[in-house]
């Protein structure tokens, strides 16, 4: 697949540090090279969630690396689709788009107890998303 044809996915939440965080991982993980991958936040953490990092590692993907970015119209204008998660009317909004809102709890301040299930759920949309981006006619 050449580099032109290939999606491009953004997920966007406040912090960039939990939520879209695990979701860049996940799709990064599962897709490899089939999609380019992008996350952001409105407002930046320091750090990304120990408690996503901690999370992450149990079903084997290394997101210790990842920091957090602060959102920019570059970033939406070279994303096909941009996914946001509670980062509400901060994204910038461009014709050619595909938007997706996906509703999750925010792991802020969480213990790991609480963001697994959040991870799963995740896991369950990354899934769906690449079957949707990857196998559909260009």
């Amino acid at each position: 697949m050449s580099e032109a044809s290939r999606p491009s996915v953004l997920f966007v939440c406040v912090h960039n540090a939990g939520r879209s965080q695990m979701a860049a991982g996940f799709l990064t993980h599962l897709a490899g090279d089939r999609v380019e991958v992008r996350s952001a936040g409105s407002l930046p953490a320091d750090q990304v969630n120990p408690a996503a990092v901690e999370a992450m590692a149990e079903v084997g993907i290394d997101i210790t690396t990842a920091t957090p970015k602060v959102l920019t119209t570059e970033a939406v204008r070279e994303s096909g689709f941009v996914i946001t998660m509670g980062c509400g009317d901060a994204c910038p909004v461009f014709p050619g788009k595909t938007y997706l809102d996906w509703q999750l709890d925010d792991p802020a301040g969480q213990g790991v107890e609480a963001v697994r299930p959040i991870r799963d759920e995740i896991r369950r949309r990354v899934e769906a998303l690449i079957s949707e981006i990857t196998d559909a006619p260009a």
